[in-house]
């Protein structure tokens, strides 16, 4: 397919002569992009390769042969036989003098050693200046980011860009006019009082260090720079750590596959976690005279008032021997464990294999059981695969993108800056979600359906495509089962049937409908919106066939997209850490398959019967049947639904062994407590939501006495009887490759020198599938299986004592339970305190004011937390982030699962709520200001 490509390529390349020399330039190819191609040195300030180009620093100033005056080589393109010198004496003049005229309004104080002026003036033997200095302006520190110093800026505009076309922020602007023209943030708005939302591109972008990090981090030495991974989300940005003394100074974003040196502010300000104080450095042994209950109060700043410390010794000896006891007298069944879909695809790899090997049975999960494991179900039963079908990037190359239960702008900043740059390329997009967030603003049709009406909206939609003619019955018949059922099934759904039932107008369901089949090419993008109700499978099963319907997969732009909520979710998915299958999602049931890995695994003893998942395990603890738990980076006490039963139940184990790096509230119940490692302290691969295989460098070594997670799980293993002799990281990866077909043409050789490889790779130097089912699907017969999905209500419905919906999720700033965010700097200081997002309307009618507190209860419990004006969720609904231990969301949600996945039903339960409470932060204090909770800046806009 290349070749005619190439051959048409070849066919517009253009010779022209570039300072004497010979050169061509492909199509499109500017003089200065061709320069950097050959080497040649340009100067520049506005330009920077993968931005729009400006042309209005003048820095780049080229002399082209009969024309009368210089050009910028940024923006001008050559042509057959042009004579262009960068290098003739008139343009090494105009260069010069461009350097010199900015040098001179350079400030005294430097914010950004060797900056890129600095580097350019150099090279060009430029001084100081000879000219007056403009009046200074005072620097803005009020963003606890980062510092605004307009005294060095250039006002070459790649802040602007940067903010506007990049990430598409929209809040760093060029005001005023003549000596008076400046950057400003919003309406002039000091920064910290703008709507940034600090994912810091600007401060990348700017080549003076008139944005800059906050604590003059530019002025701090580096002894180290380390190429590695984000360890928040599953979009996974490469990053590079700047370090000194062993203490990460500050982040910036690299060129890498999924990010394209972009990151949010997790990404670039979310670091320091890792040196805080409440660090574990020491093993911990529960004091006998401090007995576990679910009613309590961490404090963990003081953990030896709970816990005393232990040597590695005497706390692994007491951790395995106590596993060994449990197994060897009430049986295999009675153990379970926790992975972390934070740690590496090698921990989890090792920790679901010492589950069933060392412990005996599957009774091992992880958060994907509380975020996509219904997403998951679906696809495995639908395509056979539960892998996404094409990277997030693909929206670039979509003629339509539909959205659906999803908030990429908070969840996964980064893959919503290439949603938007989509948009203003032609893309159009459907937003369907019952809270209106940031992207709605850019979205053709914004559908804010009600909440828990997901099917109806969709079946809908498959009405129309069917009713209208727009099937596409050669992909249908050639590549589908099942679409007679599915055909009887929707004709019950017609759009005006259900306009009442979801909110949303007939007309506009059979306009996306048409307009979603009808597309060169159409993708679906989705997130916990859709999995994480009862009918959480039957909505992805929705998604699955109208894709199949209209052929929308298979090709670039096209495609089914569950995004990854955590940084390695889908590689510790992929490498077995999961109940209900071993690596590469093999069935524990299945003779042949569980046959292989005993195999492999030395002739281990497998237990043929599927395990217990999370919210299944709590209740087996209850039962009495499970007495032990292993619990690796994982924080259930906050994360499980209906957290009070969850606590209850870690609190009735014989022996709860917690592997973290804090003093989580989970570990706060345990046993025994083994510091471990931060993510930067440790190396290993992480597999992110585009089924790419990333190498993390450790950066930093761990504090005190942690040790890497790998080596704790390895000790564990040896302990429990297991003859292991893993010495690296490699060497549990290559054992991988043997287990997983799917990565076993990675190597970990060439992931050192490429830092990514797509999977599906099966051999050594396959580029791996960017991709799949372009043919087929992996199936027995190679075709997609459509399911019908009737209507599911919700399993607790508002009444008149519980009359709001509450909507659990995310914060931008904060991360999953908080643990790691709340303990950085920049991110605490952003979002300090528990908040409550409410429609305004809905708290004029409970007497309530943004910023006071307000009482959230359910069924299971009652938190009180500071009210949030938010225009953007309903009426009838409150909005809860689940990061805040002080008001944990998730004392109020509902356990009840979907059959199918067997994930809790998060996204919907029935609450009420009342103005008043005793809502406090984490210290305590019961007042806040209230411009900080009003929903200045923080809100969609």
């Amino acid at each position: 397919m290349n070749a005619p490509h190439e051959a048409v390529l070849a066919q517009q390349t253009v010779a022209f002569t570039l300072n004497g020399a010979r050169v061509e330039a492909a199509a499109g190819e500017t003089i200065i992009e061709v320069a950097d191609r050959l080497g040649v040195a340009i100067p520049r300030l506005c330009y920077k390769p993968g931005m729009r180009p400006d042309g209005n620093c003048r820095a780049c100033m080229v002399e082209i042969g009969g024309e009368r005056v210089l050009a910028p080589s940024c923006c001008r393109q050559p042509v057959a036989g042009m004579d262009v010198k960068s290098d003739s004496p008139r343009a090494v003049h105009s260069q010069r003098m461009v350097l010199e005229l900015l040098e001179s309004d350079m400030p005294e104080r430097v914010y950004k050693p060797d900056s890129e002026l600095d580097q350019w003036a150099r090279t060009l033997g430029v001084a100081r200046g000879r000219f007056p200095s403009r009046r200074q302006p005072p620097s803005d520190v009020s963003h606890p980011a980062m510092s605004v110093n307009l005294d060095a800026c250039i006002q070459c505009t790649r802040c602007v860009r940067a903010c506007r076309e990049e990430q598409v922020n929209d809040v760093i602007g060029y005001a005023f006019r003549g000596a008076l023209s400046k950057i400003v943030f919003d309406l002039d708005d000091p920064m910290g009082e703008s709507t940034c939302v600090a994912c810091g591109e600007c401060v990348q972008a700017c080549p003076t260090g008139a944005l800059a990090p906050a604590h003059d981090a530019y002025l701090v030495p580096i002894d180290r720079k380390v190429a590695s991974v984000c360890p928040y989300c599953g979009v996974g940005c490469q990053l590079t750590y700047h370090v000194n003394n062993n203490a990460i100074v500050r982040v910036e974003g690299r060129d890498g596959p999924a990010n394209h040196e972009r990151l949010c502010v997790k990404g670039r300000f979310g670091f320091d976690y890792v040196a805080h104080p409440h660090r574990l450095t020491t093993p911990l042994i529960r004091r006998g005279d401090v007995p576990k209950h679910a009613d309590f109060v961490a404090d963990p700043a003081n953990p030896l008032g709970v816990f005393r410390e232990a040597t590695w010794e005497e706390a692994m000896s007491l951790a395995a021997g106590t596993f060994a006891s449990i197994r060897d007298t009430r049986g295999p069944r009675a153990l379970a464990g926790f992975g972390s879909a934070k740690g590496s695809n090698e921990e989890a790899y090792l920790f679901q294999k010492l589950v069933r090997t060392g412990f005996g049975s599957n009774n091992v999960d992880h958060c994907t059981r509380l975020c996509h494991a219904s997403s998951v179900a679906a696809l495995l039963e639908g395509i056979g695969s539960g892998a996404v079908s094409n990277p997030v990037m693909d929206v670039m190359l979509a003629d339509v993108v539909l959205l659906i239960g999803a908030n990429p702008t908070v969840n996964h900043p980064v893959a919503a800056t290439w949603i938007k740059n989509a948009v203003k390329r032609g893309t159009r997009l459907i937003v369907a979600d019952p809270r209106r967030g940031d992207l709605a603003r850019h979205a053709a049709h914004y559908l804010q359906f009600k909440a828990d009406t997901d099917v109806a909206l969709l079946n809908a939609m498959m009405h129309t495509i069917i009713e209208e003619g727009l099937v596409d019955r050669a992909f249908v018949a050639d590549r589908t089962s099942g679409y007679d059922a599915i055909a009887r099934n929707v004709a019950a759904f017609s759009p005006e049937a259900m306009a009442e039932v979801c909110g949303i107008p007939a007309a506009t369901i059979r306009e996306v409908a048409r307009m979603y089949a009808t597309s060169r090419g159409s993708m679906i993008l989705w997130g916990m919106g859709i999995s994480q109700h009862v009918h959480g499978t039957d909505n992805a099963r929705c998604l699955i066939a109208l894709a199949m319907l209209t052929g929308q997969i298979g090709r670039p732009g096209t495609g089914l997209h569950p995004l990854r909520g955590q940084n390695n979710v889908q590689g510790a998915s992929d490498a077995g850490l999961i109940p209900m299958v071993y690596p590469d999602y093999q069935r524990v049931d299945n003779d042949d398959a569980r046959a292989r890995f005993a195999s492999l695994w030395g002739g281990a003893t497998l237990d043929a019967q599927p395990g217990l998942t999370v919210v299944e395990i709590m209740d087996a603890v209850h039962a009495g049947q499970i007495r032990g738990m292993y619990i690796m980076g994982e924080n259930p006490a906050m994360s499980d639904p209906d957290a009070g039963h969850a606590r209850e139940a870690l609190a009735k184990l014989d022996m709860l062994v917690v592997q973290d790096i804090f003093l989580t509230e989970t570990a706060y119940l345990a046993d025994v407590v083994l510091p471990a490692s931060a993510f930067p302290e440790k190396t290993g691969t992480f597999t992110n939501t585009d089924r790419l295989v990333q190498l993390g460098r450790q950066a930093l070594a761990p504090p005190g006495e942690a040790r890497q997670d790998l080596s704790i799980i390895i000790d564990m293993g040896r302990r429990l009887g297991l003859d292991w002799r893993y010495a690296h990281p490699r060497d549990v990866f290559d054992e991988m490759r043997k287990a997983m077909p799917s990565i076993a043409g990675i190597t970990w050789e060439r992931l050192e020198q490429e830092h990514a490889v797509t999977y599906p790779c099966e051999n050594e130097g396959d580029p791996g599938e960017r991709v799949v089912f372009t043919e087929q699907f992996p199936t027995p017969s190679g075709k997609a299986k459509l399911v019908a999905a009737g209507l599911i209500p919700a399993a607790e419905r508002p009444d008149g004592d519980y009359p709001f919906v509450l909507i659990t999720g995310r914060q931008l700033e904060h991360w999953h339970t908080g643990s790691m965010t709340r303990r950085t700097e920049v991110l605490d200081a952003i979002e300090p305190r528990p908040v409550a997002s409410v429609n305004p309307e809905d708290l004029a009618a409970l007497g309530a004011k943004p910023g006071e507190a307000i009482t959230v209860e359910s069924r299971r419990g009652k938190v009180s937390l500071f009210a949030r004006a938010d225009t953007g969720t309903p009426r009838g609904a409150v909005f809860l982030p689940f990061c805040y231990h002080e008001a944990a969301a998730n004392l109020l949600t509902n356990p009840v699962l979907d059959p199918f996945g067997k994930i809790p039903e998060f996204k919907y339960c029935a609450v009420r709520v009342s103005a008043g409470g005793e809502a406090r932060d984490r210290f305590g204090y019961a007042t806040v200001s209230d411009n900080v909770l009003a929903g200045s800046g923080q809100v969609p806009r």
